[in-house]
């Protein structure tokens, strides 16, 4: 089967939750026989830089990128306001992406078109146009509704209201070009139950996030130690630290003194690094994220906006790790609370959850050890490799 994937950022390296699950399919693919071609978008944020990538994998996925500027600017932004479209979706609309993809159709015939995200979904009419493949999205998320959930919790009114927009603008987006695509592949449950509900005629199917998980056996782990680790340029992952940090540290501190928290991402706030708080290490970005993660004890994700499935909790529990994290950041895992994962909503749970942790270490590890299980059974990307081939192969056949 030849496969086209379109990327909104580079998937290699797998630096960030959307990057590992980008490339997670690529390799899953490659892994069947399958031919792979990767057409990315690379920007400032998210560039491709000389001898980043491997040989191997260039050879592998004849990858080839194209810059498109996503800096915010003001004119098209206002333009966007007035007229109603979504300026999320329309900063990726780019002549010389569409002159690359068409380069691409034109030289060469595919089965599969893969969009990830919603954001390359522009250039659906292009695809149409010049190849015949079965176009594919791969929904990471319910995009509007991570923007309605930070509008709810900003407090500035003018912010709120122009993020509510935005979250409205990409709702309409979204619901306009539901049937535009030839199957929708999300990545959890609840996205999908969310595109069937609002309408969408197209075959939609449910496929998560698959790991292979790495060994840390060998790595020595510092007690009494919680940890997050994730790109902090992502709205989401900075609102629920500073909400750990003002609404849930203070309760952990002031009841297990020797607890430490470890702060671990790209992009982390200025702030955060030079601040000085009780109990608190600033790492920022990290050289091995595996390492980081088997050298800590419990790993907290206390996300209060978002959708679709946060992949470090997936990698986290890959290891036998303890995952708190609230309802929200559990989305489209499926766990069972108290046994391989804690959910914690409040500041007082999640106090109360972490301190359990500190206190009982045997029930601590057996949470961990039964997350490990849990991956292995369902999340291994050997067999939901095989899950979206069965969905392209259906499509096909129509």
């Amino acid at each position: 089967m030849k496969v086209l994937q379109l990327c909104n950022k580079p998937p290699f390296p797998p630096v960030d939750g959307g990057t590992m699950a980008m490339n997670s399919i690529t390799q899953g693919l490659l892994a069947k026989g399958c031919h792979v071609k990767v057409l990315t978008v690379k920007t400032d944020k998210h560039p491709v830089r000389d001898g980043q990538i491997p040989a191997q994998y260039l050879e592998q996925t004849g990858l080839e990128s194209v810059y498109v500027d996503l800096g915010v600017k003001p004119f098209p932004a206002v333009g966007a306001l007035l007229s109603g479209e979504s300026y999320h979706v329309k900063r990726y609309v780019s002549s010389a992406f569409a002159r690359k993809l068409r380069e691409i159709l034109q030289a060469e015939q595919f089965d599969i078109i893969h969009v990830e995200s919603i954001f390359l979904t522009p250039y659906v009419p292009l695809i149409r146009k010049h190849s015949k493949a079965k176009v594919i999205l791969r929904a990471h998320n319910v995009e509007h509704l991570i923007w309605k959930r930070i509008a709810a919790s900003c407090r500035n009114p003018f912010r709120r209201w122009y993020l509510k927009h935005l979250s409205l603008t990409l709702r309409a987006y979204e619901l306009e070009h539901l049937d535009d695509y030839d199957g929708i592949a999300c990545i959890t449950r609840n996205d999908a139950d969310r595109f069937l509900a609002v309408g969408c005629r197209r075959p939609v199917v449910s496929i998560p996030f698959g790991v292979e998980p790495t060994d840390v056996s060998a790595v020595e782990e510092e007690p009494n130690t919680l940890f997050h680790i994730g790109a902090m340029d992502w709205m989401p992952n900075k609102e629920s630290i500073q909400w750990m940090l003002d609404e849930v540290w203070p309760v952990v501190h002031s009841q297990v003194p020797q607890a430490r928290l470890y702060l671990a991402g790209r992009k982390m706030p200025e702030a955060w690094m030079q601040a000085r708080i009780p109990g608190v290490t600033v790492v920022g970005e990290v050289d091995d994220a595996m390492l980081f993660i088997g050298s800590k004890k419990i790993n907290v994700v206390p996300l209060l906006s978002g959708s679709g499935i946060r992949v470090k909790i997936i990698e986290a529990m890959s290891v036998g790790k303890t995952v708190i994290t609230t309802t929200v950041g559990a989305q489209g895992i499926d766990y069972t609370d108290g046994v391989n994962i804690l959910i914690a909503d409040t500041p007082q749970q999640f106090a109360d959850q972490i301190k359990r942790c500190l206190d009982d270490d045997a029930f601590c590890r057996s949470v961990g050890q039964a997350a490990a299980r849990l991956i292995v059974e369902q999340y291994n990307v050997d067999s939901l490799t095989d899950r979206l081939l069965e969905f392209y192969t259906k499509r096909l056949e129509i």
